[in-house]
C-alpha cells in the first residue's frame, strides 16, 4: 500500500503481512504480561528463535544450493533444557519464532 504525502510517500507491506505483525505483536505483549519480572525476555526468546543459517552450501551449473536451519530455535532449546525457571510463556514466544523462521526457509527455497 502507497500512501502519496505532500513531502513524499509512505510505503506500507500489504495487508496480509500487516495484519499477522499486529497479530504477533499483541500475542507477545499478552504473553509477556504474564511474567512476574523481566517481561522483555519474551522478545528476545522470540527474536533469537527467528534465527535461521546456512550450514551448507553446494555450486552447481544451475546456482548454489544452501541447506538452511533454524539455529536460533535449536540454541533456545538447549537453552531451555539446561535451564531449570521455565517459563511457558518463553516456550510459547520461542515456537512463534520457530513458525515464522521457517517460513523464512520457504521463502529462501522458493
Amino acid at each position: 500500500m502507497e500512501f502519496n504525502l505532500g513531502i513524499g510517500t509512505l510505503v506500507l507491506p500489504p495487508l496480509h503481512i500487516s495484519v499477522i505483525i499486529l497479530i504477533i505483536i499483541f500475542l507477545l505483549v499478552r504473553w509477556s504480561k504474564q511474567l512476574e519480572t523481566r517481561r522483555f525476555t519474551v522478545f528476545f526468546y522470540f527474536i533469537i528463535s527467528m534465527y535461521i543459517t546456512p550450514i551448507y552450501s553446494h555450486s552447481t551449473r544451475e546456482g548454489v544450493f544452501q541447506l538452511w536451519i533454524p539455529l536460533g530455535f535449536i540454541f533456545v532449546c538447549f537453552y531451555a533444557l539446561g535451564n531449570k525457571r521455565n517459563h511457558p510463556s518463553k516456550m510459547k514466544a520461542s515456537i512463534l519464532g520457530f513458525s515464522i523462521a521457517i517460513y523464512l526457509i520457504i521463502l529462501q527455497y522458493v
